[in-house]
């Protein structure tokens, strides 16, 4: 299989399969790549209705010639904690955010989730993300306002300054979230009987989609209680070997 990155002519093939309505597998399949990558691909250059092969590519060229920049430019503290590899990071948090933006987040939102999930801290400023992001503080404002509406990060204050943060135990928050969200459906769904009389095929259909979301939620949340431990289960840390933390101050 063939790595590296993709080519302007794979980029023009894969525009041909998008027009000829080719799901993201049989692209890969036919480009001999991982399906992740075609994923990632469309996803970061317009989605499946909007993607161009030349400007995804002189994107590609820009991101490329960036990074460059920032690798080699004064002052830039290229240093990762654990000795990391920085390149390696950078498109591994390009990989996650795709996979964000996969589930239905919107772009900036998946972008500062991403950048949030991979710093060790789990916590940056309003200003640490955009520099990291090379975005608007505007920008990152409304991602922080979308994400905090679905508990999907948190508010912290330390002194003078505000810290957006990610941990364990929002990934049960959230789940718990998703649990009950359809309880007004629910609720509704069950006033069918009264109105559209017991037994009735409408009433029916509702009263049974009621149910079968009930039933759903309440199943999801015991498996979030039985399961919440397991987001605080530790395993051997990188501190157990002869690389330091080195927390970099500049954006990666």
């Amino acid at each position: 299989m063939p790595g590296g990155r993709l080519t302007q002519q794979e980029r023009q093939q894969i525009a041909v399969g998008l027009a000829d309505g080719l799901a993201y597998a049989e692209i890969a399949r036919r480009l001999d790549r991982p399906t992740s990558t075609i994923t990632r691909e469309v996803t970061r250059n317009g989605g499946a209705t909007g993607y161009r092969a030349d400007l995804a590519h002189r994107a590609t060229q820009q991101r490329t010639h960036r990074r460059r920049q920032t690798a080699s430019g004064p002052g830039q503290v290229s240093a990762q904690p654990y000795g990391r590899d920085a390149e390696a990071v950078r498109d591994y948090q390009e990989a996650l955010t795709t996979v964000f933006m996969t589930s239905g987040l919107p772009k900036m939102m998946a972008r500062v989730l991403g950048s949030l999930y991979t710093t060790d801290s789990g916590s940056l400023t309003a200003s640490d993300l955009a520099q990291r992001l090379e975005v608007s503080p505007a920008s990152i404002s409304k991602a922080i306002t979308y994400l905090e509406g679905l508990a999907l990060i948190r508010r912290d204050r330390g002194g003078r300054r505000e810290f957006y943060t990610v941990d364990d135990d929002l990934w049960y928050q959230s789940m718990v979230r998703s649990a009950r969200a359809n309880d007004q459906f629910i609720e509704v769904a069950r006033q069918s009987v009264g109105i559209l009389g017991r037994g009735t095929p409408a009433a029916n259909r509702l009263e049974n989609a009621a149910r079968f979301l009930d039933f759903v939620g309440e199943a999801l949340i015991r498996a979030a209680e039985q399961g919440r431990e397991v987001l605080y289960t530790r395993t051997d840390t990188a501190e157990d070997g002869p690389a330091e933390p080195t927390e970099p101050a500049a954006s990666t």
